[in-house]
């Protein structure tokens, strides 16, 4: 499956972005707005639009680092753990969190302008840096009354910072968590439970946490993957959106 190129149009110009389109298309699919971690747009991240978009979605995953100079798409040199990390962690910290919130906000507006996609049926899913992202566009866009169908976040980093903003965000949404996230400690996962589901009242909020799996458990990296929480927590991804974003794959 080939991706598209797709300009998003934004404040700052047009922003580059993939487009995955699910095969033998015949009429408007629910689409999805894909959220990078911190290394990119990577061949992982671009692995998991084309597995959405073999489940019948359109996936648009916006290249946020092309704003940095010299624009980047993903950082695949991972030899070095270590430097691998402190670079994205570097690059990350180079794009102002509301340029990238403004970017993911208007993804979205592009996803839903597209002819293959129906605009009543675009959600937000985004891994790590992505999964914080996503909250908050997924606030933002709400409080512009243009709120996404559906959110999933994997271990959110920003969302400890966001939770004041938790009340806005009233789309189906699913969490992931690892019970060995040494970047975001098991209060804090707490904490983002009780906020986003404002204290357990919100049934439409899902909370997944996932025995022994540390930050970023759903990457390939050796350093970083965990194979069962990584394989538990897609399916309860396809499952969560089968039921609140059907598609007719």
């Amino acid at each position: 499956m080939t991706a598209t190129m797709l300009p998003i149009p934004t404040d700052a110009g047009d922003l580059p972005g993939l487009l995955w389109l699910p095969e033998n298309l015949e009429e408007p699919v629910p689409g999805l707005v894909l959220l990078q971690e911190i290394f990119g747009l990577s061949d992982y991240m671009q692995q998991r639009c084309e597995d959405l978009a073999a489940l019948g979605y359109a996936v648009l995953a916006p290249q946020l680092f092309a704003r940095l100079d010299p624009p980047l798409v993903g950082l695949e040199d991972w030899d070095d753990f270590d430097s691998w990390l402190a670079e994205g962690v570097e690059l990350t910290g180079q794009l102002p969190w509301e340029r990238a919130e403004a970017d993911a906000i208007a993804a979205l507006g592009a996803l839903r302008a597209h002819g293959a996609v129906n605009s009543e049926q675009v959600g937000l899913l985004g891994f790590c840096y992505g999964g914080g992202l996503a909250f908050a566009a997924a606030a933002s866009a709400a409080d512009e009354e243009r709120p996404p169908s559906v959110l999933v976040s994997y271990y959110g980093s920003a969302l400890p910072t966001l939770l004041h903003r938790a009340p806005l965000v009233g789309a189906p949404s699913l969490h992931h968590f690892g019970t060995a996230d040494a970047f975001i400690p098991a209060e804090q996962v707490e904490q983002i439970r009780e906020a986003v589901t404002l204290g357990g009242s919100r049934e439409q909020v899902r909370f997944e946490l996932h025995e022994g799996a540390g930050h970023a458990f759903d990457n390939p990296h050796p350093g970083l993957h965990h194979a069962d929480a990584a394989e538990a927590a897609w399916q309860q991804t396809v499952g969560f959106l089968a039921e609140n974003l059907p598609s007719r794959a």
